[in-house]
């Protein structure tokens, strides 16, 4: 089968197009045909060897996490799908060798739930890393209705998925992002505020309370989130381990399926949709990695690979 490869750590130049077995499918796994999957930042980031002190890596490693596809094969301890399923998942493993740009993929059925029919696999394989993510760090926190929810980096591909959740949870959502995106926040159901200088001085103006949680999705923001942050509040980073020791929390995604179905649910129910800025087919994956780095998309970028 084709798939994306590289066999030392670097940046996308180590990306190459290659012939590679399909992979041995193990019982609690499907095998599927990769339709789609996404780039995020962590991708790149795992490439340049900055995962390696936490998962082992077997080279060549195939990238990427997020993935959606149509079951071929099910193991023989994998009772959730049958043939023909259309999944979704954030199909992480314990190593790095066997990820998602490629034509096929086993997927463990503890990633994955079924695919919204109203999602195109390209949509689908871009949901769920980052919009687990979100869910994870707000639900972690215990946001519910009524509460003001402050997030970083609200355009951004996490960000924008939390402004969702959050209001879907009932919060009421204030937003950091660049002016001229806060059209776009509006859209997603927050209320925005540009960042930078004189950040708490916005947020404290339209919540003199302070915000009940704050998510940060960019880092180098503990300042500004402590200066705002509500007697009793919470607040939680994926960014800044120094917020453990500032009363926060310093979270990692753990892929879940129950959780991916309930985004599944909002998906279905109209109260969380997923942009995707780009797609780029398979053999272009540096150029997916490059514009990912670059930073300024609005939207999930996507590779398409399957028919």
């Amino acid at each position: 089968m084709k798939a994306i490869t590289y066999s030392s750590y670097g940046g996308p130049e180590n990306l190459t197009l290659s012939e590679v077995e399909e992979p041995k499918l193990g019982p609690a796994e499907v095998r599927i045909g990769v339709r789609a999957a996404s780039v995020n930042p962590v991708d790149w980031k795992v490439m340049s060897g900055g995962l390696d002190p936490l998962l082992t890596t077997t080279f060549p490693v195939i990238p990427g996490w997020d993935v959606a596809g149509v079951v071929e094969a099910v193991g023989l301890d994998a009772p959730e799908f049958a043939v023909g399923d259309e999944i979704m998942a954030y199909a992480r493993k314990d190593w790095i060798q066997q990820g998602s740009f490629a034509e096929k993929m086993t997927v463990p059925v503890r990633t994955a739930a079924r695919k919204p029919a109203s999602l195109s696999f390209e949509q689908a394989a871009s949901l769920p890393l980052a919009g687990l993510t979100a869910w994870q760090t707000l639900t972690r926190l215990g946001v519910s209705a009524g509460d003001t929810v402050l997030v970083h980096g609200a355009n951004g591909g996490v960000g924008s998925f939390a402004v969702q959740i959050a209001a879907a949870l009932g919060a009421r959502v204030i937003g950091t992002a660049s002016e001229r995106n806060h059209d776009r926040l509006r859209a997603l159901g927050a209320e925005p505020v540009a960042y930078g200088d004189g950040l708490a001085d916005r947020v404290r103006a339209l919540a003199p309370e302070g915000a009940d949680v704050v998510v940060d999705y960019v880092g180098g923001v503990l300042e500004q989130t402590l200066a705002v942050l509500a007697d009793g509040g919470r607040h939680a980073s994926i960014a800044d381990p120094t917020v453990a020791g500032a009363g926060g929390a310093y979270m990692w995604v753990r892929p879940d399926a129950a959780d991916l179905a309930r985004l599944a649910e909002l998906v279905e129910a109209g109260s969380l949709r997923v942009d995707v800025a780009r797609t780029f087919p398979l053999e272009q994956a540096a150029d997916a990695f490059r514009a990912s780095m670059e930073g300024h998309t609005a939207g999930k970028i996507a590779l398409s690979i399957g028919e």
